[in-house]
């Protein structure tokens, strides 16, 4: 684990039950580091459910309606709770644009453009998250084989090249703000909705 520290092991009382958590603070050059947060239930099976959940601080946060990243880490972390699991909550808010990017990207979406649309508009790609830590916070827990929470095929392609995944579906519905942007991860990124 070379550029990676790992913080001690604390409890975290939820609303969603007791869970344990680490910070894994992943230093990508000098003086810049991201730092990822594993939220655990106390045991883990051979089969784990498990949800990689990238920030999204106005779904996570602030309950925006604008997409759907609120609900599936609400859902995930029920879930995980009742079947014993963890969340992998990486810091990379806006599909890896950043906090002040993904703002100028809702402002274009509030221009006409979609998601994707607006990311490349500003410079970037359709996704620019990266999840090469995931390998190592995987290879420190022991895990050989998860339950994926997801609908991405792109995590599911990915993570199969590090551990055996069964996907399991995350599906937290539509509402008037977010049915175009859930129509555009369909069409447009091949999410299974």
């Amino acid at each position: 684990m070379q550029n990676i520290q790992i913080s001690n092991e604390a409890n975290l009382p939820t609303k969603y039950g007791n869970f344990k958590i680490r910070s894994f603070r992943e230093i990508k050059q000098e003086g810049y580091f991201l730092e990822h947060l594993v939220i655990k239930t106390e045991n883990l099976p051979h089969n784990p459910l498990v949800r990689v959940h990238s920030e999204c601080l106005t779904g996570d946060a602030l309950g925006s309606l604008k997409c759907d990243c609120g609900g599936e880490l609400e859902m995930a972390l029920q879930r995980i709770q009742e079947e014993e699991g963890m969340v992998i909550y990486l810091r990379q808010e806006g599909r890896g644009i950043g906090l002040f990017n993904k703002v100028n990207a809702y402002a274009l979406q509030d221009e006409g453009l979609d998601t994707v649309e607006a990311n490349l508009k500003l410079g970037f790609k359709e996704d620019e998250r990266d999840y090469s830590v995931v390998r190592e916070i995987f290879s420190f827990y022991g895990l050989k084989k998860v339950r994926l929470l997801t609908n991405n095929p792109s995590k599911i392609s990915i993570f199969s090249q590090m551990i055996e995944v069964q996907r399991e579906s995350i599906i937290v519905g539509c509402n008037q703000h977010n049915s175009h942007y859930l129509e555009v991860k369909k069409e447009k990124m091949g999410h299974l909705l």
